[in-house]
């Protein structure tokens, strides 16, 4: 695959080599005016129709655009204005546009929903947009922290670098279900399979639009996209040139009662420049640092009833939620006690027997004995940054074809909840893409390179913390017990209640046992904790993990060719080269290779004058390790009156298990977390003796004796989603968007927890696993949406949204991580046009309560709501800047949006753009 990979760029170098001719071209020059206020209207859009040759008016309004034949027609756009085209014939024709002011709503192009050109309001399936004004204008501190507003979109927030949206359920800290492409290509990290927020991502200053398409979507974008799609496209520097950067500093943690206030840095700079209309290039940089969010939940989780109780750390069991290598009960008390005394009978010393025997039958049955954990502060300084930069060079072969390579390089350090909780440091991901580009094809080879970096596992490094002062087995456990026994003993005798003598006791104990603890700030502890952290897993914390993907696809549009019906077809092939030298993955005798090789048809045609318009879309998949997947696709949408449309659609989408699903072979603290494949099943002999965790609990609960786990054939997920919706524009000022869906998966991939010979030794992480395998019931989602945006007196725009979505049945023996409120919303009052330079942005979101699910921690995540604003002044006379203050959370009501995860309080901050409308 890599050597394909090479030929296929060495082919593309030699293409851009060997253009040595070219064709002589034609400068038109213009203008663009308001046709009311006669004023002259900068960074208006001009394309010439059906290339990808364009400009952009500059401060005047005026444009220069290079062409090689007549007659030819320009397409002027811009957010606020009615689209115009005007032909021009010849070199000596003034070119003079009048632009009328217009309401937009509903006829943005997007491209996601059939991967052709279409406006929103005619879309076969529901679609979400962000253009590139409303990302100038967003109440947020970045483009990709405003998607949380579109409608239907989840977000859990695992730091204040590491966001995940989702749609339509099953999210979390990171999602296998939702495809995430920038300029084409997927910015998943390999070895994780799904993106960390936007390290690797965007720079503000260079996003052209975004288009979030939720719901099943393979048929037309490959593996993962079971809930959605959500395509990122960068600015085209033939179009969008010259120097452009933006500051912004701002504050957060106010009223943080674990840390003071900190500053918020966001610096990005963005350059352009074209040549003849032939060639250009582009670089970006942006860096992002802040003080990250504290996760400081310190409710005791009872791992036996999978979710928070109440309780601290007198409490012997105690498991904090937020506290790391305490995870696990490590011995039993009562249990102790009666091999002390079978020990003694043994050896002759009855009384000293009977004396222990007494003892345990006075101890609680469930006296579990957790290590004492330390908090996540204690393990990470809470340093959050985020440094990205991209360049790319462009060449344009013909006025419609671009051969093109690009880069981007992302690293940060961030936190992130995964099994564990995990401190991804200096985690860097490079992606580097060679690219032809038509109007109607294109052909791309991209690799993406993944280096773990300083990354660390926090709870594995507080567990081995504990074991190197005192060895739990050998030091801790013994030290324990030998001062619980006499102090249980006496409490006893002073007249306290067997409970109160145990909690007497336990306390005693566990201040013996902890005598020689490292304790956090001193030098010991940070010399032991600076070691595990640098030492590979499993002797230590560190991920050693460099796992990469190459990537070749493309794509035709037979549309030029043939005319009675619209014909796409594409292919693809990827290779995952895990490399994590056994830290995650199974791979310490060598790296692992998975491909996935596939290929997609869509037919799109209209009937009754093009009011029905019917698609028609197939794509076949095949993984190394898995049966090839058929995901047919089907969509409807007809116009029944002018600007009313119904939509309907049946999609199928599929999932190959991820490459953890497949591979993962990682010790966490609570249980060994290993892939489905059958050769992890044989390795660890679960096959006998190997009960799941539900009909144990059902067994504690009833007595009724549980049955041994039965292991089926592990299949790649699948999903068949079925749609209605209805979109409406009425007197161009009011838009109106409904839907409703069911989707029902099949094979539903999620996190089985087992435990071997239950009934002969006590349930630890070392005899408990976490197992991906795939549901035997059919799981059924079911939702709805209510959109609406409308376009008051004055330049006021009013919208909100509603999503609701419901998890219609449920598989006991799976964990799903469905993940999602029930119901959500969002309501916004905006305006970017007060005396022609003033903005304004109010956004309300809330979401009710619901149950989290994760292989870390499950529990009720509360309701909460929060209100985000900005307000704007435009400068056009000092270089097209503008000055923003904002805030997200304004009011500084802290909250979570996933249990186990950071207290999110408001952030403040203030930018200066230049050059950037």
């Amino acid at each position: 695959m890599k050597k394909n990979l090479s030929y296929l760029c060495t082919l593309v170098l030699v293409n851009f080599l060997s253009i040595s001719a070219f064709a002589q071209t034609i400068t038109l020059a213009g203008n663009v005016k308001n046709s009311d206020s006669k004023e002259n209207i900068p960074s208006v859009s001009v394309t010439v129709k059906g290339t990808t040759n364009g400009t952009v008016t500059d401060a005047n309004g005026n444009f220069k655009i290079d062409i090689v034949d007549f007659p030819v027609t320009l397409s002027f756009s811009s957010v606020g204005y009615e689209t115009q085209e005007i032909t021009v014939r010849n070199s000596l024709d003034i070119i003079h546009v009048a632009f009328k002011a217009s309401g937009t709503l509903g006829q943005e192009v997007v491209v996601a929903a059939t991967r052709s050109e279409v406006k929103s309001l005619e879309t076969p399936v529901t679609i979400e947009r962000m253009s590139k004004a409303m990302v100038l204008e967003t109440p947020a501190p970045s483009f990709y922290d405003a998607i949380a507003n579109l409608k239907g979109v989840d977000v859990v927030t695992s730091s204040i670098m590491f966001k995940t949206p989702g749609t339509r359920g099953f999210n979390g800290s990171g999602n296998l279900r939702m495809n995430q492409l920038v300029d084409g290509m997927d910015n998943q990290a390999p070895g994780l399979n799904f993106s960390v927020g936007n390290i690797v991502g965007l720079n503000e200053l260079d996003v052209d639009n975004v288009e979030l398409l939720p719901g099943a979507s393979s048929a037309l974008y490959g593996s993962g996209g079971m809930t959605g799609t959500l395509l990122m496209t960068s600015k085209d520097p033939f179009r969008f040139q010259g120097f452009s950067a933006q500051i912004k500093e701002g504050v957060n943690h106010i009223n943080d009662p674990y840390t003071g206030a900190a500053p918020y840095d966001d610096y990005a700079v963005r350059f352009a420049k074209a040549f003849n209309n032939k060639f250009a290039f582009k670089i970006t940089s942006e860096y992002t640092r802040a003080k990250d969010w504290y996760a400081s939940d310190y409710r005791n989780y009872s791992s036996l009833l999978g979710q928070p109780t109440t309780g601290d750390r007198t409490q012997p069991d105690y498991n904090g939620i937020n506290t790391y290598g305490d995870e696990s009960a490590y011995f039993n008390v009562q249990q102790q006690l009666k091999n002390a005394a079978a020990q003694a009978i043994a050896g002759g010393n009855n009384a000293e027997g009977a004396q222990l025997n007494a003892l345990a039958a006075a101890t609680p049955a469930n006296s579990g004995v957790t290590r004492t954990g330390y908090a996540e502060n204690d393990l990470t300084n809470h340093k959050a940054y985020n440094f990205k930069t991209s360049a790319g060079l462009y060449y344009k072969l013909t006025d419609a074809t671009t051969i093109s390579l690009t880069g981007n390089y992302g690293t940060a350090s961030t936190v992130y909840q995964g099994t564990d909780m995990y401190q991804l440091k200096d985690v860097a991901i490079g992606q580097y893409k060679a690219e032809v580009a038509g109007r109607r094809f294109y052909v791309r080879a991209y690799t993406t390179q993944e280096n773990a970096g300083s990354s660390y596992d926090m709870v594995a490094t507080a567990t081995l913390l504990n074991e190197a002062y005192a060895p739990t087995a050998t030091v801790w456990a013994p030290t324990y017990m030998n001062a619980y026994t006499p102090a249980f003993a006496a409490a006893l005798a002073g007249g306290q209640t067997p409970q109160q003598a145990y909690i007497t006791a336990s306390n005693a104990a566990r201040a013996q046992a902890d005598a020689n603890r490292l304790q956090p700030g001193t030098q010991a502890f940070n010399k032991s904790l600076d070691s595990l952290k640098n030492i590979a897993i499993p002797n230590g914390g560190k991920f050693n993990d460099k796992t990469n993907l190459y990537v070749g696809e493309a794509m035709y549009d037979f549309s030029d060719y043939i005319k009675w019906v619209d014909i796409m077809v594409g292919a693809s092939t990827r290779e995952f080269v895990l490399n994590s030298h056994g830290t995650i993955f199974a791979d310490t005798a060598g790296r692992i290779d998975i491909n996935e090789t596939g290929a997609f048809i869509q037919l799109q045609k209209g009937f009754l004058d093009s009011t029905l318009k019917i698609t028609l879309a197939g794509r076949y998949d095949k993984n190394s390790n898995f049966n090839g997947r058929f995901t047919p696709r089907a969509t409807a949408v007809y116009e029944i009156a002018p600007n009313n449309f119904i939509r309907a659609s049946y999609q199928t989408a599929y999932r190959f298990p991820s490459t953890q699903n497949q591979y993962i072979d990682l010790q966490t603290g609570s249980a060994r977390l290993i892939g489905g494949l059958p050769q992890f099943i044989d390795e660890y002999g679960l096959r006998t003796n190997t009960y799941d965790t539900a009909s144990l609990n059902k067994y504690a609960a009833t007595g009724v004796p549980p049955t041994q786990y039965q292991f089926k054939q592990f299949k790649p997920e699948t999903v068949e989603s079925y749609e209605l919706g209805y979109k409406t524009l009425i007197d161009h000022k009011l838009l109106i968007d409904v839907y409703g869906f069911f989707a029902q998966y099949t094979n539903f991939i999620g996190l089985t927890v087992l435990v071997k010979d239950p009934f002969t030794q006590p349930q630890t992480a070392a005899n408990t696993f976490g197992i991906y395998t795939n549901s035997s019931n059919k799981v059924n989602t079911v939702g709805a949406g209510l959109g609406v945006d409308y376009l008051l007196a004055k330049g006021f725009i009013a919208s909100g949204n509603i999503a609701y979505n419901d998890l219609s049945n449920n598989d006991n023996t799976i964990q799903t991580d469905f993940n999602t409120p029930k119901v959500k919303f969002n309501i916004s009052l905006a305006n970017y046009t007060i005396k022609k330079v003033y903005g304004f942005n109010v956004t309300y979101r809330w979401q009710q309560s619901y149950d989290y699910q994760s292989s870390f921690i499950s529990g009720t995540t509360p309701a909460f709501g929060t209100l985000d604003a900005q307000i704007s002044r435009k400068l056009p006379r000092l270089f097209h800047s503008m000055i923003k203050i904002g805030a997200t959370n304004l009011l500084n009501k802290y909250y979570v949006d996933a249990i186990g995860n950071p207290s999110i309080g408001g952030l403040y901050y203030i930018s200066l753009g230049i050059n950037v409308f």
